[in-house]
């Protein structure tokens, strides 16, 4: 079993996006995933990395045609199990490096909001990104989530106490402080640099790159305990400012929304 395996095997993800702080991510997410859904009259859409299906079955229950793929068998085990047998909805296990059950240009919308946490490499990451391209069709939108770097700097190194730890793992950090990830770590953290890289590296255009969950992380407890009436303000005051660029890198995720060229 993989240490990826092991780490969803033991954790409720359904949880993470459920939780009111968690929500923000879920509810930004879901925003501009139906922006791009909207310029198409009947869209077909890709999950890779579908994780327990928290956006392929909400999709799929709006009436729209969703193909799930994910890689940890315990996840689509999850995601099954939540299926009544009336979504029009695909759910099986596949890898977002090898697409290839699928021909080219099948979807309209394809969306990675997993895939590149958990990829350590560039050329996984490009593999994963040429994949996604060659199933959308010309024209057609990919959404890609990211783990931002600064956000780990500041909760976990800092307000989590770690400093001396992570200080004395000479492996752990870059110079200029970028964690240099493993799959012993799980995630994988970037900067906006290296997303932008990636992108000018394949027939891609970028619409936006969305913070998608802002300082939701950082003021958990707070948010957690508004009332309605206040998180519905945090929310609008964040759908005002997650576009804002001075502010993406310190989002603990990030949205990338792409255009394929065609």
């Amino acid at each position: 079993m993989s240490l990826l395996e092991e780490y969803y095997n033991s954790r409720d993800e359904d949880s993470r996006l459920m939780s009111q702080h968690g929500r923000v991510e879920y509810l930004t997410t879901m925003k501009y995933v139906h922006e791009c859904l909207a310029r198409f009259t009947s869209p077909r859409i890709l999950e890779v990395g579908a994780g327990t299906g928290r956006y392929s079955i909400a999709l799929a229950r709006e009436g729209y045609s969703v193909t799930a793929v994910e890689l940890v068998p315990h996840n689509l085990e999850v995601l099954r199990s939540k299926l009544d047998g009336s979504e029009p909805i695909t759910a099986m296990q596949g890898n977002a490096l090898d697409l290839s059950a699928f021909p080219d240009g099948s979807f309209d919308i394809t969306m990675l909001l997993g895939p590149m946490y958990h990829l350590y490499t560039e050329e996984d990451k490009l593999q994963a990104l040429s994949e996604a391209v060659r199933v959308t069709k010309p024209g057609g939108y990919i959404l890609v989530a990211y783990c931002m770097n600064e956000p780990t700097i500041i909760q976990y190194v800092f307000m989590g106490d770690h400093l001396n730890d992570v200080l004395n793992t000479n492996s752990m950090l870059t110079e200029d402080w970028h964690c240099k990830s493993e799959p012993k770590e799980i995630f994988e953290l970037v900067r906006t640099e290296d997303i932008a890289r990636l992108d000018s590296k394949l027939p891609l255009d970028r619409i936006k790159l969305v913070a998608t969950d802002g300082a939701a992380h950082y003021l958990s407890g707070l948010i957690d305990q508004m009332d309605l009436y206040t998180f519905e303000k945090w929310m609008e005051y964040h759908f005002a400012t997650c576009e804002r660029q001075d502010l993406i890198g310190a989002s603990n995720h990030t949205l990338d929304i792409l255009k394929v060229r065609g």
